[in-house]
């Protein structure tokens, strides 16, 4: 991959622009969350700032993979910041806007229309776990940590990253994550269903992004209609509607179908370029 685009960065210490960075290299955007010294624990602020900073990396036409990691490679996140609480998030008024905002960003991630992977070093912990939940796709290491923890402060997870949990896992498997709080290894969340791909420690970095390079090479119409595809019948759509027929027929009209069926008589590689 060559060439970097930064839609933002921040030069002050302790400013949402540096805790939330976003870059471009060729045709993959990795969002970092970066606190290393919390264990990339998720501030109101960076809440608040996911919805804007994704926008602006789906409208980037280069951009066909996201990549979301925690900043260094000690943890991916390990929930949100506690020590916010007793201020940000005490009474109804507070809590209300509080889970407001980590709704938007979550939504966000969840919907957004490019395939996304989480690469995940360590603690994937509350906040950190429900983002690296609406991912599409989750990648560890060998040291990563997985938990829904509301349980053990009296929380209360919400309906739809409760969704996507019973999606991925089955309804056995999601309550006894938000039942117990338990904490599981790479290879249990794995062995579970929360997680595509385990890797060692110095590997991951590379399979993760080998993968997105992987994705980035297909058609991408035909990689975003399917993921469209997959969201409607999560949904519990069963046949074919207005929107999903659309998108069928619009896929033979593209360059990257007629490119895909010459490519496939002339026994070559395809070029796609639908961005």
């Amino acid at each position: 991959m060559v060439g970097t685009t930064a839609w933002q960065s921040g030069r002050e210490r302790g400013t949402v622009a540096e805790d939330l960075v976003s870059d471009r290299r060729g045709e993959v955007a990795t969002l970092s969350f970066n606190r290393p010294q919390t264990r990339n624990a998720l501030t109101l602020a960076i809440w608040q700032r996911l919805p804007e900073v994704l926008a602006k990396v789906e409208r980037d036409p280069e951009v066909k993979v996201l990549v979301v990691r925690g900043a260094g490679r000690d943890a991916f996140a390990s929930g949100a910041d506690i020590s916010e609480f007793e201020t940000l998030r005490l009474g109804h008024e507070q809590a209300e806007r509080y889970d407001a905002a980590v709704t938007r960003a979550e939504g966000a991630l969840a919907s957004f229309s490019k395939p996304s992977i989480a690469m995940i070093h360590g603690p994937c912990i509350g906040g950190g776990c429900e983002l690296a939940v609406a991912c599409d796709f989750r990648f560890s290491d060998e040291g990563g940590r997985f938990g829904i923890t509301a349980s053990k402060i009296g929380l209360v997870y919400g309906l739809a990253p409760t969704k996507r949990l019973v999606d991925l896992m089955g309804v056995a498997r999601a309550k006894r994550m938000l039942f117990t709080g338990e904490i599981w290894s790479a290879r249990q969340a794995y062995e579970r269903g929360l997680v595509d791909e385990v890797c060692p420690r110095d590997d991951l970095e590379a399979n993760t992004y080998d993968f997105a390079a992987q994705i980035s090479a297909r058609a991408q119409f035909s990689v975003r209609a399917a993921k469209a595809m997959v969201l409607a019948a999560l949904q519990g759509q069963t046949a074919e509607s207005e929107e999903t027929g659309r998108l069928r027929s619009e896929g033979y009209a593209t360059a990257d179908y007629r490119e895909g069926v010459r490519a496939f008589l002339e026994k070559r590689p395809a070029h796609f370029r639908y961005s």
